[in-house]
């Protein structure tokens, strides 16, 4: 059954989740001015997988039941999967203008789908067949699951079994009859707090001494011993002010937290890699490469980041200036690369021996390369555009004030056909893009998220196939080393 909006909102009621922020037990995330929005984001998914108009990019069919699905619990099948993953992705960028934060979960379960496969093939274990029973509940309730990967690390000049600390990576440390226990930490958590379901994998290649930190598991968000302290935003007490206009974007957004699970037992059912530490770098490989391609949505924030450049180009009474057409040419060029760089990688995927098909390695690194580069520019030509007043403004409640806010209409006002007011918020909008709440997950997230940049380079290289490369070199120009 594909949820509503609706009915993922009351979903979320019923879960008993442990969450901190400014140094407070939040009693009802579902409400809170500061992650309503975030909600509202996820909710988004539900919402426009009902919309005949988006039906063919926003759902699927399973291919455990042939039933219509969406597209967030899906394991791709063909690479025309792949291409709607990333047309769905710019679509729902341009509808939020900010991270809907259900991808990470979809490229977990896919990358799990190809791993617990292969583990199966060498060991004769039986991981695919749990993770497709635990497929076939996802699909069935149409939650959201967030994809758990990234440990606090410690002393990164270290492997994880010679911190000082055991727990700067998440770690078994009891095996009973029925399950496990694991005490450690996610870190960066987009979305946690509106998923269902957290989905952990560790973060890097184990050897055989880090055994212990080679595991993959599910549990319900809300299960005991698993808390959530949400992290800070530039701007973000804005949303608590009774006058939203300040926000800029007052309905979406999103937010990060730190995960702990606190001596968390989980049953074996629900345990999809344990010890076995030479997949723990194919399953990271996998979820990297898979969540690299899912930054297609930083093309479809930048529509809005460029929709708004034009706009306020025309507020301010300059959209006929060459070098402000020039910007907004090359903002459309940066962006529409971007989102070549996702439609390779997809279209360029390939079938694994699972069934499932999977991205190009070297096309999505160097596609989330492009990520973590392209949106800065276009966010300096947006800032470059809008003018200072985009970070001068006065707030909203200024603008309504009896005693200046004759003054802010009158001095605020730009092209005589277009309202202060309407300036305001095309500015505010701009602010939060490249400076506020949304630069998080446009710009930030971009620069790390899926991670950091030399983590793309690495794979890159890896992928290059320069030798290929010398040989033609060689044979063009009459190079024989036989």
């Amino acid at each position: 059954m594909m949820m509503t909006a609706q009915q993922y909102e009351e979903s979320l009621r019923k879960l008993d989740l442990v969450v901190y922020m400014f140094g407070r037990r939040v009693e009802n995330p579902v409400d809170d001015p500061i992650l309503r929005p975030s909600m509202n984001a996820v909710a988004k998914t539900y919402e426009m997988a009902h919309q005949s108009e988006h039906e063919n990019i926003m759902t699927a069919t399973s291919h455990l039941n042939g039933e219509k699905i969406n597209r967030f619990t899906h394991i791709h099948q063909s690479t025309t999967d792949l291409v709607n993953k990333t047309k769905m992705g710019r679509l729902l960028g341009g509808h939020t203008g900010c991270c809907f934060q259900r991808c990470v979960g979809m490229d977990a379960l896919n990358a799990l789908s190809i791993v617990t496969y292969d583990i199966d093939k060498k060991y004769d274990t039986r991981y695919n067949e749990r993770f497709l029973k635990y497929l076939a509940h996802v699909q069935e309730k149409d939650l959201t699951c967030d994809g758990a990967m990234t440990d606090p690390k410690g002393d990164r000049s270290l492997p994880p079994h010679k911190q000082p600390d055991p727990d700067m990576f998440l770690r078994v440390v009891a095996e009973k009859d029925d399950g496990i226990v694991v005490r450690g930490a996610k870190a960066h958590q987009t979305g946690a707090v509106n998923s269902h379901e957290i989905i952990v994998m560790p973060t890097i290649a184990m050897r055989e001494e880090d055994k212990d930190y080679a595991v993959s598991f599910a549990l319900p968000s809300d299960a005991p011993g698993i808390a959530y302290i949400m992290g800070r935003q530039s701007c973000d007490t804005r949303k608590t002010e009774t006058n939203p206009l300040d926000t800029g974007n007052p309905v979406f957004g999103g937010h990060e937290a730190l995960v702990v699970f606190d001596d968390v037992f989980v049953p074996w059912e629900r345990v999809f890699l344990y010890k076995e530490h030479e997949f723990a770098g194919p399953l990271v490989e996998r979820f990297a490469s898979y969540h690299r391609q899912s930054y297609a949505c930083k093309s479809g924030v930048g529509d809005v980041l460029i929709g708004a450049s034009q706009t306020i180009a025309e507020y301010n009474g300059v959209q006929n200036a060459s070098h402000i057409k020039d910007k907004l040419i090359e903002m459309t060029h940066l962006n529409e690369t971007l989102f070549c760089g996702s439609l390779a990688c997809a279209a360029e995927g390939r079938e694994e021996a699972s069934g499932t098909y999977c991205v190009n390695t070297l096309l999505a690194n160097v596609s989330k390369q492009n990520v973590t580069r392209f949106p800065y520019e276009i966010a300096r030509l947006a800032q470059d555009i809008a003018g200072g007043l985009m970070v001068t403004l006065p707030s909203a409640e200024d603008f309504k004030s009896p005693e200046v806010g004759k003054w802010l209409e009158k001095y605020y006002q730009g092209n005589k056909d277009v309202s202060t007011e309407n300036r305001f918020r095309i500015l505010r909008l701009i602010e939060n893009l490249t400076l506020g709440t949304a630069a998080v997950g446009y710009l930030t997230e971009s620069m790390h998220g899926a991670g950091s940049p030399q983590a793309q380079r690495i794979m890159i290289s890896r992928q290059s196939n320069t030798p290929e490369k010398q040989k033609l070199a060689k044979k063009l120009c009459g190079i024989d080393e036989k």
